[in-house]
């Protein structure tokens, strides 16, 4: 498998073919940030912004160069992209009513039984399949998706049975290459597309999905139920979406040397005013690349949306196991985390001792199923120039042929840090006559790749078990089975290991991300003419198993369109916080939910747990967070009021930043997670939050629960509220107090509950300071 830190620098061209040919199954999200195409993004805050100002600067433009602008933004946010030199671009950072003036960054792209697995989970065991078709859902939501495009001829696309399109949706059917208005119906009732310049390279004028990403992403989020689905026999069931009564609106922001921050902008601007419900975006900057807020397309555009009340989800990237990997990470936007479900794809291995090893990995081995075939490590195959160490990783030109020839070749792990080629190992092996590969590799065990050949992955514990018995039998044997669906996994779901954690350096005082769902080894629609996709010479798949947050978000975005169709007056923030305080916490071992090395997750890892698909039904509570706390949000991010003031429509006329606004400023953000920095020796500091009663009974009385570390004492004032109607609100401080000099990052939890409902927040406390 490859690596994510290789993958993350690949150019787009890159990623389009390794995963239509599926040699990547992470798609990852990256970004080229000091690259540029010659055009840059004028941004100029609020719709409401001086109308003067915009003209001036897009007549300026006009004047030099008719074809200089590529897109102008005027429904959610004003502002514009164009080509620009950098010293026009200086001169417009100094004009009156602009925010910020930046290079095009150009970002990239970060089921059957995954839903089936997320109900089992659940801990509130309600109806949470949507109405049927001939009952509508009391909203009828729509999902804007922006992506690579989508595959309408997917039978996860069918319109049979649903209700006529929405009369407030205002969105389009653009026509283009291979992609006709009939392409369009009930289920797909809005496609755009977004060329950002001519030097784009390879140019495809369509919403059409020329990659896969887009309609796998689609159908996770709001697929029609298709019954026997299937990645050639293996993870069959029936395919559906989180949300399958929802309707879709994509909008191609991707193009052949990625997604451009000036198009992503255009779809937001574009989406909010179509009238879409839920934005969900699978891509995103890499954690090396971490731009300013102001120079951020998804952090503006998302903004802007949930301004208009539009809930926006986002992946987390694809850069961990890394520490402070997590991107996408502002206040409004849902950022989520991926794990593991309960199914399994295994491909063993049998020894001539009649010992079994579990492999994993999808692979149609047509190799006998008794262990007839010769088996050697790689680095016994050397050839006299090369290393050791280059034949034990199997590198191209390093074993002699007549040693590989008929046999079955041991590879270890070629990338340091986690993964593997395992594209180059396998083509080593094939090209010199070996009939199969076993790779000894943790990471690339945990994500089922698409072997072209009998291979197979194999853990190292079990790979020193294995390299045993080659060292200890005179002759050697195995064989590679055929990959077999496994069921019931345990322990499940785990958070994966390339899914980026916290925090944000540069925001402790905020927890990121702030759920997780399954993201490995999902199971959804595909192109309906990806030859590449198939290691048997038969017709396309029609459904295709791939990994990545990219796979997570739509999990989410399901979800968060589901609660929306259920309480279509609840706000962005009050559709997350249900979300967020009914997550999981535990595994199908009733055990605390672990990385996938075993060790316990944190917060870091998942944010507030593992979504629950019905629980966010009954949340009892909910935090709402106001524009007013994104503001102070800003305030603490070093924005000054007429900077805010410009970004936002809803700014009150005697807000103003605090005084000497602080990093602490962030912490009594009304969240559903709590955060606080800087608490050192025995000193204390309080936190303040606000809930409202939407458990639809009127009358409630809640009490609270503390799980604290020994390491800092947390005490909740009041311990007990009572509410005495539906949609009141009440308010109650945290104050927390170091007990020893210094703290590395401890976790907790406050838990509300009136007997019926369980409204958990997780916390994290630390000494540490974020960076500036």
């Amino acid at each position: 498998m490859q690596s994510i830190s290789f993958c993350v620098f690949f150019v787009f061209v890159c990623v389009i073919f390794s995963l239509v040919s599926e040699n990547a199954k992470i798609v990852t999200a990256a970004a080229e940030g000091p690259k540029n195409n010659g055009v840059y993004i004028v941004y100029m805050g609020s719709a409401s912004a001086s109308r003067t100002d915009f003209l001036r600067l897009l007549n300026s433009v006009h004047r030099r160069n008719g074809k200089a602008v590529v897109h102008t933004y005027k429904h959610g946010f004003t502002g514009f992209a164009a080509h620009l030199s950098e010293q026009e671009a200086q001169a417009m950072r100094q004009s009156p009513g602009v925010v910020s003036v930046f290079p095009d960054p150009i970002l990239k792209l970060h089921t059957t039984h995954s839903w089936d697995f997320l109900v089992s989970q659940t801990s509130v065991k309600i109806d949470a399949n949507p109405k049927s078709d001939s009952s509508p859902q009391p909203y009828d939501t729509i999902i804007g998706i922006l992506d690579t495009g989508i595959w309408p001829e997917s039978e996860s696309f069918s319109d049979k049975g649903m209700s006529p399109i929405p009369s407030r949706w205002k969105g389009t059917c653009m026509v283009g290459d291979d992609f006709t208005s009939s392409n369009c119906n009930r289920k797909i009732i809005g496609a755009r597309f977004y060329e950002s310049s001519e030097s784009d390279g390879i140019r495809f004028h369509s919403p059409r999905d020329g990659a896969g990403h887009g309609t796998h992403v689609a159908s996770t989020a709001a697929g029609s139920a298709v019954a026997n689905a299937s990645y050639y026999g293996l993870a069959a069931g029936t395919a559906k979406g989180g949300s399958p009564g929802s309707r879709i609106a994509m909008y191609r922001v991707c193009v052949a040397d990625g997604c451009h921050g000036s198009s992503i902008m255009a779809a937001f601007d574009d989406a909010i005013a179509d009238g879409v419900d839920v934005l969900s975006l699978s891509l995103g900057a890499p954690s090396y690349f971490r731009p300013d807020l102001t120079a951020d397309p998804i952090a503006i555009g998302a903004f802007h949306a949930v301004e208009k009340g539009i809930t926006v989800v986002c992946s987390a990237g694809n850069d961990g196991p890394s520490s402070g990997s997590v991107v996408n990470d502002a206040p409004w936007i849902i950022t989520v985390a991926a794990s593991t479900i309960d199914r399994d794809f295994e491909s063993d291995v049998v020894l001539g001792n009649k010992k079994v090893i579990k492999g994993e990995g999808i692979n149609f081995s047509n190799l006998q199923k008794s262990p007839v075939y010769p088996l050697i490590q790689g680095k016994s195959a050397k050839k006299a120039s090369a290393s050791e160490d280059s034949a034990r990783i199997c590198s191209e030109d390093s074993m002699d042929e007549t040693h590989v020839k008929g046999k079955i070749v041991i590879c270890e792990n070629s990338v340091e840090g986690g993964g593997s080629d395992w594209q180059d190992q396998a083509e080593t092996v094939k090209n010199l006559g070996g009939v199969g590969v076993v790779l000894i590799d943790d990471n690339s065990k945990l994500v089922a790749e698409k072997f072209p050949s009998p291979m197979t992955v194999i853990s190292k514990k079990d790979g020193a078990e294995l390299l045993s018995y080659v060292t200890s039998s005179g002759n050697p044997v195995a064989t590679i089975l055929p990959t077999v669906t496994i069921i019931n996994y345990k322990p499940a779901p785990a958070i994966t290991y390339f899914s980026s954690r916290g925090p944000n350096p540069a925001v402790l005082n905020m927890i990121k991300p702030d759920i997780s769902a399954p993201g490995v080894n999902i199971l959804a629609a595909w192109l309906g003419n990806d030859s590449s996709s198939t290691p048997q010479a038969t017709k396309s798949p029609l459904f295709n198993v791939i990994s990545g947050t990219s796979m997570s978000c739509p999990h989410v975005s399901g979800v968060v369109a589901f609660v929306k169709s259920q309480n279509p007056t609840w706000s962005p923030s009050a559709i997350r916080s249900a979300i967020m305080t009914t997550a999981i916490q535990t595994n199908n071992l009733g055990s605390p939910m672990t990385l996938d090395t075993g060790s316990v997750a944190t917060p870091y890892d998942y944010g507030a747990g593992e979504i629950s698909t019905n629980g966010a039904l009954q949340p009892g509570l909910v935090y709402e967070t106001s524009t007013t706390d994104y503001l102070n949000y800003l305030c603490g991010r070093g924005y000054n009021r007429s900077t805010i003031k410009s970004i936002s429509t809803t700014v009150p006329d005697e807000f103003d930043c605090p005084k000497n606004s602080t990093a602490y400023y962030i912490s009594n953000m009304n969240y559903p997670t709590i955060a606080v920095s800087e608490l050192k020796g025995k000193e204390s500091k309080k936190v303040i939050r606000t809930v409202t009663n939407v458990g639809g009974d009127g009358e409630a009385v809640y009490t609270v629960s503390v799980d604290a570390p020994g390491e800092v004492d947390v005490k909740v004032i009041p311990e007990i509220l009572k509410f005495g109607k539906n949609n009141e609100k009440q308010s109650y401080q945290v104050v927390f107090t170091s007990t020893v000099s210094t703290l590395n990052e401890v976790f907790g939890s406050i838990t509300w509950t009136d007997g019926k409902h369980r409204v958990r927040s997780p916390f994290v406390v630390t000494s540490k300071s974020s960076e500036s």
